[in-house]
């Protein structure tokens, strides 16, 4: 695969040793020409172009799926989220100390995502 043959050693290493009960869960992979994760079904795709820092599109893949009147309803209290459309939300980084910072409320809302897809 091309994603992988242009990583760093580091990445790799890290990557072999994890060890997490939901390691085979999300992979990772290039969609729409950007490195992007999955379940089974690509759910967060990098926005290497955003200008403000880190860039990260949380979606339903391709498909289009049956939701709620009003969109989806997903806790947000660091208030990352964007909305783009009712199946579609915006999370930006300013830099990697910001995202240090609130990684845990990223984990929080990708944990809570991956169970509409």
């Amino acid at each position: 695969m091309a994603a992988t043959r242009n990583r760093k050693p580091a990445h790799d290493a890290f990557m072999k040793s994890l060890e997490h009960p939901h390691q085979a869960a999300i992979r990772e992979g290039v969609k729409w020409n950007t490195p992007s994760f999955r379940t089974t079904e690509y759910f967060a795709t990098t926005k290497l172009r955003e200008k403000a820092g880190i860039g990260l599109v949380l979606h339903f893949s391709a498909k289009v799926r049956s939701l709620p009147a009003g969109g989806m309803a997903l806790r947000d209290p660091g208030k990352l989220l964007r909305w783009l459309a009712k199946d579609r939300a915006m999370i930006v980084f300013t830099d990697k100390k910001d995202l240090a910072m609130r990684k845990d409320h990223l984990a929080a809302i990708v944990r809570e995502w991956t169970t509409w897809i």
